[in-house]
């Protein structure tokens, strides 16, 4: 049985600063490993700059702040790049059964009684991944 993290994080920005911060890592010594710009992540970090979309991008920021995928650390530094894009994450949206599940999901959200039938579908998808 997977257990939901709190998250604390509202932006992809805080958690990227926060991670780098916990591990001891310089906004030099960080974007030496990453290969990245630091006015760039500097930019980032401040939330002057949306998360970059590449996922080959950000699995190197991943790999540099050792967020080992499959875990909770993992799949949020990638929601909240996604999130802070207004995109919803490429795993949920390369899942067909999953994506049709979003907008009975989004009417939840809004406080809207999603059918029955969407009701019957999202229930069946959690016994199946349970």
């Amino acid at each position: 049985m997977t257990v939901m993290m709190e998250n604390k994080f509202n932006h992809f920005s805080d958690y990227l600063n926060d991670l780098r911060k916990k591990r001891k890592i310089t906004l030099r010594e960080f974007c030496k490993r990453a290969g990245a710009d630091a006015a760039n992540i500097s930019r980032l970090e401040r939330g002057g700059m949306a998360p970059p979309q590449s996922r080959i991008i950000l699995e190197r920021y991943a790999s540099v702040l050792e967020l080992k995928e499959g875990t909770d650390d993992w799949y949020l530094f990638f929601d909240l790049a996604a999130a802070d894009r207004g995109m919803i994450p490429e795993d949920i949206m390369s899942d067909e059964e999953l994506a049709k599940s979003l907008p009975a999901f989004f009417r939840t959200l809004r406080g809207q009684k999603p059918t029955s039938e969407e009701m019957r579908k999202i229930a069946d998808k959690i016994r199946e991944d349970g």
